[in-house]
């Protein structure tokens, strides 16, 4: 007689917990799904790739090895992704779901459904003091669409969350209006759509598709810096919805005021309804953001509350890096039979401790630091108060953006770090500063040669 597929994994799995760590079998067998079995072959679906890669590569010849035994004759055993979750980022490996996107409808007046991520919900976004602003006025967008903060334009740097509140929005909206018209794109995506409708002269189709739309998401919005024809037909575009009292949400790298080559006309317009930066999250934000994927996970257990501490206290640049820190910690702990530990995460994630460590203590980055502003200030015949002010007179911002560019240049810090130095300002003002001084330099030899002489300053002080 033979065997279910779930009947003969069962057997396997069995065999397996005998011989294999419980964090091992928990982590990559237990997640493995039964979905056919012919006497011959067992067919087992895996979340991911790269849960079939590695089940491959470690697992494979040993559960094949206890077919004879537990079943009565060889069986061949084959790992495949589940149909559903093909379309799955590797990131999604942490946070597993139902399905990974919704895919796009048609709508009978023929404005398209962009694919959204099914995981990117206000339920599953963790707020903290860095994000609080964005997640309340993302959540009041949500609530009342075309009414309040109109347009929404979320900034800030790659990896915290600006996609995941975008497409909240998105979700909320649709689970109370199914009917609901939505536009998710990227502005990557718009400038496409823009070429070829020139190209093919169908322009009038462009403009009816974009411009009857009830929630316009548009991701990177910096992007359209430069490009002349875009901006047009997106300035078009964005009046057509607003006047209509539809809703525009918004996201960028850096505020519209910020972003070069964007005409005038467009930055006003970003402007109108709410800008709200989100910041790097701080120690606390990120134990709780690891937290809360460990439990929808399901990984409390495996991972203790002691190495989340520790991945929180050195892993500080995104969500995405901390996500990314969880994978490569799991990966290691199969590969080398061992519980997950602070001592075992210290061996796995050694990459990112020699970068943190290598960094100069924090009293000493913030001398040198303090050096650098000094010798700029002499120069240009300013104070160090007035460079870490809130001041913007071009007295000012000029010497000011010059002592960021040598604070990066010569001393390697980090964006967050260089704004907390000059009175706070975020990493999309550092970014601006750094970019107007690599111009300057370019097209004045006068203020370059000013530039160059304290940088040799500062690397003989070194």
């Amino acid at each position: 007689m033979t065997l279910s597929a779930a009947e003969a994994w069962d057997r396997l799995l069995d065999r397996a917990k005998t011989e294999l760590p419980e964090h091992v079998i928990d982590t990559w067998l237990t997640p493995l799904a039964p979905e056919s079995f012919d006497g011959e072959a067992l067919i087992l679906t895996a979340p991911d790739q790269w849960s079939v890669e590695w089940n491959e590569s470690k697992h494979l010849a040993l559960l094949e090895g206890y077919a004879p035994a537990c079943i009565g004759h060889p069986v061949k055993v084959v790992f495949r992704v589940q149909a559903e979750r093909l379309k799955r980022s590797q990131m999604d490996l942490f946070m597993p779901q139902k399905s990974a996107t919704m895919a796009p409808q048609q709508r009978d007046n023929s404005v398209v459904l962009s694919t959204l991520n099914d995981r990117y919900l206000f339920d599953s976004y963790v707020i903290g003091r860095s994000n609080e602003l964005a997640a309340a006025a993302a959540s009041a967008v949500a609530a009342a669409p075309g009414k309040t903060y109109n347009p929404l334009f979320i900034y800030g740097a790659t990896g915290l969350g600006k996609t995941h509140l975008m497409q909240a929005i998105a979700h909320d909206i649709l689970a109370r209006t199914p009917n609901c018209r939505v536009m998710y794109i990227s502005t990557e995506q718009f400038t496409n759509d823009v070429v070829t409708s020139i190209t093919k002269r169908t322009m009038h189709d462009f403009r009816r598709r974009y411009r009857e739309t009830d929630l316009l998401l548009v991701d990177d919005v910096h992007f359209l810096g430069g490009k002349e024809a875009t901006q047009e037909e997106f300035f078009h575009t964005f009046n057509a919805i607003y006047e209509a009292g539809r809703q525009i949400v918004l996201t960028s790298d850096r505020p519209p005021s910020e972003i070069p080559k964007l005409e005038a006309r467009l930055v006003s317009r970003f402007e109108w309804g709410m800008v709200a930066d989100i910041a790097p999250p701080d120690l606390e934000h990120r134990i709780a953001i690891l937290r809360q994927k460990a439990q929808a996970d399901h990984l409390e257990h495996t991972i203790p509350d002691d190495v989340l501490h520790f991945i929180a206290d050195h892993v500080q640049a995104n969500v995405r890096e901390l996500e990314g820190s969880i994978i490569k910690l799991l990966a290691y702990a199969s590969l080398k039979h061992r519980v997950v530990t602070v001592d075992l995460a210290r061996e796995a994630l050694r990459d990112k401790l020699k970068s943190n460590d290598a960094a100069p203590p924090r009293s000493s980055r913030h001398d040198r630091m303090r050096t650098v502003q000094q010798r700029v200030a002499g120069e240009w015949g300013v104070t160090v108060d007035g460079l870490q002010s809130k001041t913007r007179t071009k007295i000012l911002t000029t010497p000011r953006q010059v002592a960021m560019y040598l604070a990066r240049e010569i001393l390697g810090l980090q964006l967050v770090e260089i704004g907390q130095a000059f009175g706070g300002r975020d990493h999309s003002t550092v970014i601006h500063s750094l970019e107007r001084v690599a111009e300057m330099m370019k097209e004045d030899g006068e203020f370059r040669s000013r530039v160059e002489k304290v940088r040799e300053t500062l690397r003989h002080e070194q």
